[in-house]
């Protein structure tokens, strides 16, 4: 059913690899809440580096099934992790509410600390069929690829291979039970309890902690990523892992991806990233002055609304030169 009436759709996604296009054809309905996650995860990229050089602009938000991004870094490495991690907690939640003829609620076992007089049944997000889905499809572009042993190439692949797992273990390691009282007035006296994701700005919380402690790797001539400092730990299946130093971001750069820093909105208070002194790389600023409207001397009337007035102030604001 979903083959014949898939082709037209699939063949005009762009960016899928001949994997994911086949995929595609055999499971036509998961394919928008699969755009949905990435968009997602893209999201949650734009909000975690939003005070940084590198501000996840680089992502092309129309095309996010198949995105190639030019060096293997660590924000490179951040990004496939955390549209992976995107892509299963969208299905997770397709299956859940039924959206999915291939999967329903969580089947998930009982917790063995759940107290007994505790209901398990609720219908809880369905993180196991999520996972398996987004591995099955997220790394069917890089599975397919046949790089001579040892080469640059099979590298980055090993490395998108290990982000895309970090990137779905965060989701299905963050989710955790979530329970409801039931009883006269809400006396709590039972609970009915099912396994919830967690909110997406936590994985993405996690993931930028794995971020910055990443691991700079390289490929051995016997086609295995191993790490390029052999004084640091060895990652886990859930640190994201990268094989080439980031630029700087300072500049405009094709060949990186970089959009640079000119025009960025800077903070000249601030000593961190988002200040003007980093965010401008040494170049200056420029000040201008803005009007900003807010809401302001809200009163609450009953019964039940609350009534604000608007407050017009104008403010400085800086951008890279």
């Amino acid at each position: 059913m979903f083959i014949i009436g898939a082709q037209p759709v699939c063949s005009q996604l762009p960016g899928l690899s001949p994997g994911q296009r086949k995929l595609c054809q055999l499971y036509q309905e998961h394919m928008s809440y699969i755009g949905e996650g990435a968009k997602t995860g893209i999201r949650e990229c734009q909000h975690q580096f939003r005070q940084r050089r590198w501000n996840c602009s680089t992502v092309d938000d129309a095309s996010v099934f198949g995105r190639v991004m030019q060096i293997g870094s660590r924000e490179t490495a951040f990004t496939y992790a955390v549209s992976a991690a995107g892509v299963v907690n969208a299905i997770s939640r397709a299956c859940r509410e039924g959206e999915l003829s291939t999967c329903g609620c969580s089947r998930t076992a009982r917790p063995k600390d759940l107290p007994r007089d505790w209901l398990w049944g609720g219908c809880g997000d369905n993180v196991e069929y999520g996972y398996r889905f987004a591995k099955e499809f997220v790394d069917a572009r890089e599975r397919e690829k046949n790089f001579a042993k040892g080469s640059e190439e099979q590298g980055r692949a090993l490395m998108n291979l290990q982000n895309n797992e970090a990137g779905r273990r965060a989701v299905y390691k963050m989710a955790d039970v979530a329970c409801k009282c039931h009883g006269v007035s809400g006396s709590c006296s039972l609970k009915t309890c099912w396994l919830q994701l967690a909110e997406f700005r936590k994985v993405g919380d996690r993931l930028k902690e794995k971020y910055d402690s990443a691991a700079a790797m390289r490929i051995t001539r016997q086609g295995k990523l191993e790490l390029a400092n052999s004084r640091f730990n060895q990652p886990t299946p859930e640190d994201l892992v990268y094989v080439d130093p980031s630029p700087d971001y300072c500049l405009r750069n094709e060949t990186t991806g970089s959009l640079g820093t000119q025009g960025r909105l800077c903070n000249k208070t601030s000593e961190g990233m988002d200040g003007c002194e980093l965010m401008c790389c040494g170049r200056g600023y420029d000040r201008f002055k803005s009007v900003q409207v807010e809401r302001c001397h809200c009163r609450f009337h009953w019964c039940c609304f609350v009534r604000c007035k608007k407050c017009t102030e104008v403010v400085d604001q800086y951008v890279c030169k």
